[in-house]
């Protein structure tokens, strides 16, 4: 009789022909020699088939591992992502949208295809592989060591979001979030280790899915550790994390907190060496440039005034994500004071104490002159912080005025330091000790108003 073997029947045929037996020894020409033949001769150099296939093995897999039909195919799949993309044809692909002149609508088109084939051809063409399979595939493409790891990269970025539900957002959109788990987390274990593979938005997006789908550890901390090498190229969006449903705050500071930690941890790396049995520790000159340093402070100050807007975030830790970032010399503490004079706004119930520890985070030395005139009527800030801005603001101006050029007049509300307080806990104080020796300080601070 006659059979017709194609790429959707023809590993279950094989495995009827093993289970029946039908060998050389039986009978010359028998099937299970015509079925190896068609499989090496046809559907191994047929890119379209060689998925197909591979994806029917799924069914059978304790035979497909037996027979060694998945890893020939596995192989097969490999071996054509990995070459030279002058030798690939646009028919290889059968998920890409045709071109125009595919449909027929170019009246000009003499057959030949004119635009170049990317070298991320195939990745689209994967995403159709179970996450098993699909890994299988990758790892024997990352063997051969032919493809760079950006296009790997984009080759899990592309099956990401074919395959997770939501991850574009950040979020994974089914009930049963937990069938997931196995994809992301073998996504993540097949991330390249070369930095720069693939973008920052797109490992915040994994951290955050594996958050949702509970991850293991390990693939948290991998997470945690590549963006760190780049944070740099975080936008403020990435930051929000959310924290876990028991818990009262709104987004997991401490995880952007590891994060930084981190990013600063490649400035602080040493080497060891071992000199007649004796361990030697050898600082190395940090990688990370002050353009970049300066850019993460900012973002994290951007941060700040984000999760300050939480009425349940804890001081310590606003205070301690600030204090991981104090390192960073910045120009100004403009985002720095406003995030702090968010969060003074957001928590008005917090003890002078907690006012004092929080603006201590800031130098007001640091403060543009706009940002001075706002702090200087800012009845959220201690009074002693308010003192300090003055003095600076003073200084400035006798600089200014030494070198010709003129600073900005005070508002009117300090043309009067007993006036306008409306009802400022800072012009009644309660308690003399708490509030830095008040009395004085409100001399002082009319002194200091009546020089400006």
């Amino acid at each position: 009789m006659t059979v017709n073997l194609n790429a959707y029947n023809v590993f279950a045929t094989r495995c009827a022909a093993e289970y029946l037996g039908m060998y050389e020894t039986i009978e010359k020409g028998n099937l299970i020699y015509k079925i190896d033949i068609f499989l090496n001769s046809s559907i191994v150099h047929s890119w379209k088939d060689s998925i197909i296939v591979l994806q029917t093995t799924k069914s059978l897999s304790p035979l497909s591992d037996e027979l060694k039909v998945a890893g020939l195919c596995v192989d097969a799949i490999a071996t054509n992502a990995c070459i030279d993309v002058s030798k690939v044809d646009w028919s290889y692909t059968y998920n890409r949208k045709k071109l125009p002149e595919e449909n027929g609508n170019d009246l000009n088109f003499n057959g030949v295809k004119s635009r170049p084939v990317p070298k991320d051809w195939w990745v689209e063409d994967l995403c159709e592989l179970e996450i098993d399979l699909y890994k299988c595939v990758i790892m024997s493409i990352k063997t051969k060591g032919i493809q760079s790891h950006e296009v790997i990269g984009e080759a899990l970025k592309a099956y990401s979001y074919r395959r997770l539900p939501g991850f574009s957002k950040g979020v994974i959109h089914s009930r049963d979030v937990g069938k997931y788990r196995s994809t992301v987390d073998t996504i993540v274990w097949l991330l390249p280790a070369e930095k720069g593979s693939v973008s920052c938005s797109f490992l915040f997006k994994l951290l955050k899915a594996a958050i949702i789908v509970d991850s293991g550890e390990m693939a948290r901390e991998q997470l945690v550790r590549q963006i760190g090498q780049q944070l740099e190229e975080a936008s403020l969006n990435d930051l929000l994390i959310r924290a876990a449903e028991r818990e009262d705050v709104m987004y997991d500071v401490d995880m952007v907190k590891k994060i930084v930690n981190k990013f600063l941890m490649q400035d602080r790396n040493a080497e060891y060496e071992s000199e007649e049995n004796e361990v030697q520790e050898i600082q190395r000159s940090g990688i990370l440039t002050d353009a970049s340093k300066l850019i993460v402070a900012k973002l994290i100050d951007a941060y700040l005034a984000e999760i300050a807007k939480d009425p349940n975030l804890p001081l310590s830790k606003f205070v301690d994500l600030a204090e991981t970032v104090s390192c960073i010399s910045q120009p100004t503490h403009n985002g720095l004071y406003r995030a702090i004079d968010m969060y003074l706004k957001e928590h008005p119930w917090i003890s002078k104490s907690e006012r004092k520890r929080i603006c201590k985070l800031m130098d007001c030395k640091k403060l543009s002159a706009d940002a001075c005139m706002h702090a200087v009527q800012n009845e959220r800030l201690p009074l002693r912080v308010v003192i300090q801005v003055l003095f600076f603001e003073q200084l400035r101006g006798a600089a200014a005025t030494s070198s010709g050029t003129s600073t900005p007049d005070l508002p009117k509300s300090l043309k009067n330091p007993n006036g306008g307080s409306h009802g400022s806990s800072r012009s009644a104080p309660t308690n003399p000790e708490e509030d830095w020796d008040s009395v004085s300080a409100t001399e002082e601070l009319k002194a200091l108003k009546t020089e400006l």
